[in-house]
């Protein structure tokens, strides 16, 4: 039976497992099998895994994927991706090799600040406000100095903290807006203890101000924390050829352009095809992400964020014919880090570090966002053309197949079977009833 539990944190390991199977199992002993068998063997390593975050049993395991033959501004990269949709990486590595024998991916980092803001109430004059943070700015700046002396080394750190009156969206409220550069670390930590000390200098010296001593009313401090939407931490990736490069002839070429720019249309103004498309372009960042260590939530908002600043949520890609040109790109706010965090902890980051050359955070930018691109190319292709189920399906064919438990003898059947035919659990499951029989 389901009860309340007090001190869960506290328990071993063993015991948060033992209180889990007897409340939530029915003591069922293969719950203890399952979660031990995904135990690392070293316990040193599974100690590790273990200290990342709170009351963990067991580890979840994703596959660790490589998409080769990624050109990205002249330079040869293999991809590691963390994603349990096969078709996923498969269509990255068709969209790299197909783009790499056309120039390659092209890719620019717009910019790399990021912002946090304490926000607070003040119900008194505006223009004692004003005056007052005027007045108490340089210490507002001054008093981060301990916090970011070894940011300020590596060439980030705090930029400039601007007033912002919010009182027509919601009486009273105010913001102090702080713009940060991080280097390479993506500073959600850093960013966060610069605003909690902001704004501690900012609401106690108010108390002995005398710019409030008329109205007596003060500054309080709400919240500070750092904002995850980062339009200005912008990333911009492109592909072009020819036109008739784009399929065998030229008639094919002139209409599989003229269909994908269409694609990429409806997806600009149409939010119900927008979501699934940008849905599709975050399965090749999000892989990226993930393998980086990186924090795939905090990118996923930002970006669905920016996708709707103009108040109407829209394609995040974009695609023209010019003349003789077919031009394909994205521009896509990535905030990430190669250092801190779990990059240097977890052993599969580093790994994935290192096979992407020990990248620095804009150079991971260009990278996750190339990523993006090839899998939304991948994706736009194959529903203008053959439609985006018989390659999906095919690619889910081991899924199945591990589903209905088949030998490896009936996997390699089932598999030159439905090289020919179109792969669904029904069809999949039919064959396999008559190929045991």
């Amino acid at each position: 039976m389901s009860i309340p539990i007090s001190g869960f944190s506290k328990k071993s390991k063993q015991e948060k497992i033992d209180w889990l199977v007897s409340h939530y199992f029915d003591n069922d002993p293969t719950v203890y099998k399952t979660l031990q068998l995904y135990w690392n063997s070293d316990k040193e390593l599974q100690r590790l895994h273990d200290d990342f975050t709170e009351n963990a049993i067991s580890n979840y395991y994703l596959p660790f994927s490589i998409a080769p033959n990624f050109l990205i501004n002249d330079s040869l990269y293999a991809l590691p991706m963390v994603i349990e949709e096969s078709s996923v990486v498969a269509a990255a590595s068709n969209a790299a090799k197909f783009w790499m024998k056309r120039g390659g991916f092209k890719a620019e980092v717009l910019g790399t600040l990021k912002s946090g803001q304490v926000h607070f109430d003040y119900y008194g004059s505006r223009n004692a406000l004003q005056k007052y943070f005027i007045d108490s700015k340089p210490g507002l700046l001054a008093s981060v100095e301990s916090l970011q002396r070894n940011m300020k080394k590596r060439g980030g750190g705090l930029k400039d903290i601007v007033l912002v009156d919010k009182t027509e969206e919601l009486p009273g409220y105010y913001q102090l807006h702080c713009t940060f550069e991080t280097a390479d670390a993506m500073g959600a930590n850093f960013i966060n203890s610069c605003l909690e000390n902001i704004a501690t200098t900012f609401e106690n010296a108010a108390m002995d101000s005398e710019y409030f001593a008329d109205d007596d009313k003060r500054p309080e401090v709400v919240l500070s924390i750092l904002s995850n939407y980062v339009p200005d931490c912008l990333v911009e990736a492109s592909v072009k050829c020819r036109i008739d490069e784009l399929m065998k002839t030229k008639e094919d070429s002139v209409k599989f352009a003229g269909d994908f720019v269409r694609a990429v249309e409806i997806a600009s103004v149409d939010k119900q095809r927008a979501v699934t498309h940008n849905k599709g372009i975050m399965n090749g960042v999000d892989a990226v992400v993930l393998a980086s260590g990186n924090d795939f939530r905090a990118v996923e908002a930002g970006v669905h964020a920016y996708a709707a600043r103009t108040g109407r949520y829209s394609s995040l890609t974009s695609a023209k014919t010019d003349g003789e040109f077919f031009h394909f790109g994205i521009k896509i706010p990535l905030a990430l880090g190669t250092v801190g965090g779990l990059t240097r902890l977890h052993p599969m980051v580093k790994l994935a570090l290192q096979l992407l050359k020990q990248p620095s955070a804009e150079d991971l930018m260009k990278i996750a966002a190339v990523a993006g691109l090839a899998q939304n190319f991948a994706a736009i292709r194959s529903l203008v053309t053959t439609g985006i189920q018989k390659g999906h399906m095919k690619m889910h064919l081991m899924n199945i197949l591990n589903q209905l438990n088949a030998t490896s003898a009936e996997k390699a059947e089932t598999i030159r079977h439905f090289q020919s035919e179109t792969a669904s659990h029904s069809a999949v499951s039919a064959f396999l009833e008559q190929l045991r029989s």
